[in-house]
């Protein structure tokens, strides 16, 4: 597989703390990646840097290179719009705006210069079906986004990242708020979407990194331990420290 994301030698700091450390991976297109480690670990804080996240919080300093499709995402030609269109985010808590179904899913599109009503509505519908909601709400769209249940409104939330049509797409804890139904529904989205976006996730949940994911990461005091094939490092870890940890021994 070809990669799309590669960290060469990765040092991050907040302040003086190191929360990354010579941090050097690939991450492979049209797949999903999962992260894996305890808390406090370097996951999360990897997971913001693909999309300069971390950019927000003062103090931040990095070392190293963050390339996608090539580009070294920290060097100064880069725009941080322009690459947050292309690595789309969904976090651990549903998100969706104070507005109504269909503008949440166009509010991207309508920021990057897309106002027509029909091409809004080919849009809207689009991610929604992508995320498997429009079955669901498309005799609704004018209801407040607010009113759907967590599991929806994560759903809703996936479909706005994916209406500007990103390469990727982020999740960070996405079902971790989520009940089991509604969990279970998003893993099976996820199936569906890596054949057109390469999918990166933080998950606490070592057997949702097992069903879905074909890479898994594990991290250690911000540094990586093993880097592999998800069925690899379930079956056979190569480090006795991930041992332990899909054991459970720690974490």
């Amino acid at each position: 597989m070809q990669s799309i994301i590669e960290t060469n030698k990765l040092n991050l700091f907040y302040g003086t703390f190191q929360a990354l450390k010579e941090v050097s991976i690939e991450i492979p297109e049209r797949a999903i990646t999962a992260f894996i480690g305890p808390s406090g670990c370097g996951k999360s804080t990897l997971l913001r840097t693909l999309n300069r996240m971390n950019d927000r919080i003062p103090g931040t300093r990095i070392e190293g290179t963050v390339a996608v499709g090539g580009t070294d995402i920290y060097s100064g030609d880069v725009h941080v719009e322009t690459l947050r269109k292309k690595i789309g985010m969904v976090f651990q808590s549903p998100n969706p705006f104070p507005k109504s179904i269909y503008d949440n899913i166009a509010f991207g599109p309508r920021q990057h210069g897309i106002h027509g009503k029909k091409k809004l509505d080919e849009i809207v519908e689009r991610s929604l079906r992508s995320a498997a909601l429009w079955d669901e709400v498309k005799d609704h769209l004018k209801r407040s986004a607010l009113s759907l249940s967590g599991g929806q409104q994560q759903r809703l939330c996936i479909a706005r990242a994916l209406a500007v049509e990103p390469d990727i797409l982020l999740m960070d804890e996405a079902t971790a708020s989520l009940d089991p139904v509604s969990t279970f529904k998003i893993e099976e989205l996820t199936h569906e979407l890596k054949e057109r976006y390469t999918i990166v996730m933080v998950t606490h949940n070592m057997q949702q990194a097992a069903r879905v994911s074909q890479q898994t990461v594990f991290f250690l005091n911000g540094e990586v331990v093993e880097y592999s094939a998800t069925k690899s490092m379930f079956a056979d870890p190569a480090d006795p420290r991930t041992q332990d940890y899909i054991s459970g021994r720690f974490g």
